[in-house]
């Protein structure tokens, strides 16, 4: 199943369940709430355009340093446990809207990202327990200020501002891809028509089972939170020089079987 959430021609959010070129409406106001308590299918909608694909998740957890390249790229050693670090709402935009340039910063940079969606509430939970709480899987992009993100030991400050992190446009179940809860998808990050990263997910050093495993034993993870489960090797801080986005830029972040977001970089 491929869900999204829309924007109308009459100003709201709908959650649809996406069937070809046609759009049903599930009942809820967006794929977070949907997940959460459910909704009667009705008519079609016609959207004006697609909304992250959970607005308001409760939380959204990031995961740093989990594709093997890279980590090496970065210097590092393969880590025992996962990185782990904050995002909040805000800072979700759209797979087709804008991101925001802050002038604060000079270093923003790119990471693709497979987002684990989570359906049911679990708490510690067992493998099979894991997988049966993945709702599903979406594209995502955590756009990072690393002169911020380096200002201390501690990330979030470069990971989190306003309008910076296109989210969809779909939430795809596991039953549609390969690999299930554990996909093998290949991922690609372009950067104003050129590929900067490309990966496949299965390099994960955490795979989404794990992730579920390991967050639900610190708190309960409920439905419509959200998962950035790492960006792979191609990042701008690692080149020699380094890069970073412009304004103008063209952003695409597009993983296998869950579709394409293409955001424009513009000065906040």
């Amino acid at each position: 199943m491929r869900l999204a959430t829309v924007r109308t021609t009459s100003g709201d959010t709908r959650a649809v369940r996406v069937e070809g070129d046609t759009l049903i409406d599930l009942g809820a106001p967006d794929v977070g709430a949907w997940l959460a308590s459910g909704g009667a299918a009705g008519a079609s909608v016609t959207a004006a355009g697609f909304a992250p694909v959970i607005p308001h998740p409760g939380k959204i957890i990031c995961v740093g340093l989990n594709y093997r390249n890279h980590i090496l790229e970065m210097g590092r050693e393969l880590p025992s446990y996962p990185t782990l670090f904050a995002k909040y709402p805000e800072a979700l935009v759209g797979a087709y809207d804008e991101i925001a340039l802050p002038p604060e910063s000079d270093a923003v940079d790119w990471e693709a990202e497979l987002a684990i969606v989570i359906g049911k509430p679990v708490r510690r939970a067992s493998e099979a327990e894991a997988a049966d709480a993945i709702a599903g899987f979406a594209v995502l992009n955590d756009v990072t200020m690393r002169d911020w993100q380096y200002r201390t030991p501690m990330w979030l400050q470069g990971k989190t501002w306003e309008a910076s992190t296109p989210f969809g446009p779909y939430l795809v179940t596991p039953d549609e891809l390969p690999g299930g809860v554990r996909p093998a998808l290949e991922l690609t990050g372009t950067v104003d028509g050129e590929v900067v990263q490309r990966a496949n997910t299965s390099d994960l050093v955490f795979d989404p089972v794990a992730l579920v495993q390991y967050i639900s034993t610190i708190l309960t993870l409920r439905p419509g939170d959200v998962i950035a489960s790492g960006t792979p090797g191609g990042v701008g801080h690692a080149r020699k020089p380094a890069r970073y986005l412009a304004g103008g830029s063209v952003l695409v972040t597009e993983i296998e079987g869950l579709g394409r977001s293409e955001v424009k970089a513009v000065t906040s």
